[in-house]
């Protein structure tokens, strides 16, 4: 702060430097000065100098630290107002009323924003579930046809626009999952089977079956958005194993007691170098490019949904080998922090 000041107010320091040359040069080759001390009178305007200086320093960066202070500590706008400093100086005052006035302004111009956002949501769901009762009669007149090898294709095709009407929801009700979600003891395997099912006209196109070893384990969090998350890691696995092929899940201890979930694929893989970049919005990476089916969105709607209900998604992958995907569900410790937040 001290070194910014200096540079702020080097105007002054060079003043002060200008006047004590002009001065040194008079006292010097003027002979009335003859017998004056130049150095006493150098020491006294330098400490001088320096005392005013230093109180000038001291009352100025008070208002900017506070400025800071509040920056750092508050976070919405009306705390903000409330909290900013109203500053000595006729000077500083005016700052404060006009960053009074600007925060006024971005504060209706923010609540604006958030009501055309919840009228954009709104819509959305509604536009959603109207898009839900033809697709439903859509999956009625595909079970009813005849011809089996038809229908296949069709499910498939239903399917997949199904998930993606899905996304969209799960998406639009992100923001406000903290208020949508009941913690309770929910089974791993119950919830598998249920989504396994769902993915079956899939699976059975592309000759991919399901090896589960799955103990009796039970986990602390939202049924809803644990099938999901799963949702969107099964899909994946589907989307790029190879055919013919089987996905391995399981569960594991590990030494906190912690319950972990792996699903592993034997298909593409993930490079390593889009590896860290997997669970970004709308990202597709090398694999992805590859399918037109492929949005980005799924492992980043996963991942922030896993981040809510403090569920830990880590993924481990080799090119043209496989990706495997674990889960790290929270103790009941740990869970009773994550709903009291």
């Amino acid at each position: 702060m001290f070194f910014a000041y200096i540079k702020e107010r080097k105007a002054w320091l060079l003043f002060f430097l200008c006047v004590q040359v002009w001065m040194n040069i008079i006292l010097t080759l003027d002979i009335a000065f003859l017998n004056v001390s130049i150095i006493y009178i150098n020491v006294i305007n330098i400490l001088a100098f320096l005392i005013f200086f230093i109180w000038r320093y001291r009352e100025e960066t008070a208002y900017v630290k506070a400025l800071e202070e509040n920056l750092d500590n508050e976070i919405s706008l009306d705390r903000l107002r409330a909290a900013f400093p109203e500053g000595k100086s006729n000077f500083e005052k005016k700052i404060t009323t006009v960053i009074d006035e600007l925060i006024l302004v971005a504060n209706e111009e923010m609540n604006q924003i958030k009501v055309e956002h919840l009228e954009e949501n709104d819509h959305t769901l509604s536009w959603i579930h109207e898009v839900k009762t033809p697709l439903t009669s859509m999956q009625l007149m595909i079970g009813a046809l005849n011809e089996s090898e038809m229908r296949k294709k069709l499910e498939v095709e239903w399917l997949r626009i199904y998930l993606l009407l899905d996304q969209q929801l799960h998406l639009t009700r992100l923001p406000s999952l903290e208020q949508d979600y009941i913690i309770e003891s929910i089974s791993i395997q119950k919830v598998l089977h249920s989504e396994i099912k769902e993915l079956q006209a899939w699976c059975m196109q592309n000759g991919i079956g399901f090896e589960l070893v799955l103990s009796e384990e039970e986990v602390l969090t939202d049924q809803k958005w644990l099938s999901f998350i799963l949702r969107q890691i099964l899909s994946n696995a589907v989307k790029y194993s190879d055919e013919d092929s089987e996905i391995n899940i399981y569960t594991r201890k590990d030494n906190s007691d912690h319950t972990l979930l792996y699903i592993q694929d034997n298909g593409n893989g993930i490079t390593q170098a889009d590896l860290p970049r997997i669970f970004e919005k709308s990202f597709t990476g090398k694999t992805g490019r590859g399918t037109t089916a492929s949005t980005g969105m799924g492992l980043y709607l996963a991942k922030n949904a896993a981040e809510k209900l403090g569920i830990e998604i880590a993924v481990d992958s080799n090119i043209n080998i496989g990706s495997i995907f674990s889960l790290k569900f929270p103790l009941k410790n740990e869970m009773t922090k994550i709903a009291g937040r």
